[in-house]
This record gives structure tokens, C-alpha cells and sequence, in this order.
């Protein structure tokens, strides 16, 4: 997938997130923290966009596919600057998409972000232990595997373990 692309996300995008989130409830639910029924509303992702343009320890950009519509998002958070110089990166896309490399191509051009623009040194990211296809994204972009946390994140109701990764800037994994 050579098209794929980020760009900032902006208030204007809250109707048709809400749209993707409403109709990805099902899949998205087993990998993301619980929410409540009016996540999925224009009016609460206004919200939530507005609270993220606000916050100056994250940058958020929504993902679009090869003809430019809006199907997913990606997120650097927790930016940590002075000795640190890092974030954590999390992301969705469209089951829709799931497959076709457009989350491998936004988390290219994100980390790419992160290292240019933001000169961050490292960006790390976490998945749940059975989430194999965004452990192969993380790979595929030169990520390393650093260990298991326990009860890392509350995810769908529950302390579940996660992976973490790591992509430190200029040591890029063999995998990728």
C-alpha cells in the first residue's frame, strides 16, 4: 500500500470517526479500554478531539487510505521531552482495511513524525499478548520486542499483560 497517510487530526473529523467507531464497536472492543454507549457520537468525539488538540504531550493524526477518506487514527501520547525525548504510540484502523497495509504505511509515516518534526529519540508502543497482526505492524516498522508487562493496560474491562515494543531512533531492527 503505497497511498497511505496521516494527517493531523482536526475537530472536523469528529462525525466521521464517530461513524468508524460505531460501526468497528464489535471489533474494536476487545482491544481498547471500556467505553461508554456515547463514545460513538459526533458530540463526544468533538469532545475528545478537542481535549487532544489541547494536550501538548500528544500529537494525533487520523489515518487515510488510498483515496483520502478518514479510516482510523494514530496517536503519539505521553511525549516526554528533555532526557527522554519519547512517546508511546497507539493506533486503530478500520476492520475494513485490516490487511492491506495501511496501518504498517501510518506507522511509518508516524514514527517518521516523531524523529523529524517532533526530534523525538525513541517512540515505544504496547500490545495485547494474542494481538499478533499489531505486533507484525510494529515489526514490520523496525520495532523491537522488550518484554511482558502484567496487567499493563486495562483493556475491554480487565488488567490484561502486554507486549512492549521500542523504535529507538537510527537502530532499526533487522525484522523490518
Amino acid at each position: 500500500m503505497s497511498g497511505a497517510v496521516i494527517r493531523l487530526i482536526e475537530v472536523g473529523d469528529a462525525e466521521t470517526l464517530a461513524d468508524l467507531v460505531f460501526s468497528n464497536a464489535d471489533f474494536l472492543a476487545p482491544f481498547e479500554p471500556s467505553r461508554t454507549a456515547d463514545w460513538a457520537t459526533p458530540r463526544r468525539q468533538r469532545i475528545a478531539i478537542a481535549a487532544l488538540l489541547d494536550q501538548t504531550d500528544a500529537v494525533s493524526f487520523v489515518i487515510l487510505d488510498d483515496d483520502g477518506e478518514v479510516s482510523g487514527r494514530i496517536t503519539l501520547s505521553s511525549i516526554q521531552r528533555g532526557v527522554a525525548q519519547s512517546a508511546s504510540l497507539g493506533y486503530w484502523v478500520d476492520q475494513r482495511h485490516n490487511g492491506q497495509g495501511l496501518a504498517t504505511a501510518a506507522v511509518a509515516a508516524s514514527v517518521a513524525y516523531a524523529f523529524d518534526v517532533l526530534d523525538l529519540h525513541r517512540v515505544d508502543a504496547a500490545t495485547l499478548v494474542g494481538n499478533l497482526r499489531s505486533q507484525r505492524v510494529l515489526e514490520k516498522n523496525g520495532f523491537q520486542r522488550i518484554g511482558l508487562s502484567p496487567a499493563y493496560l486495562e483493556i475491554a474491562g480487565r488488567r490484561q499483560d502486554h507486549i512492549l515494543f521500542t523504535r529507538v531512533r537510527g537502530r532499526e531492527s533487522a525484522q523490518s
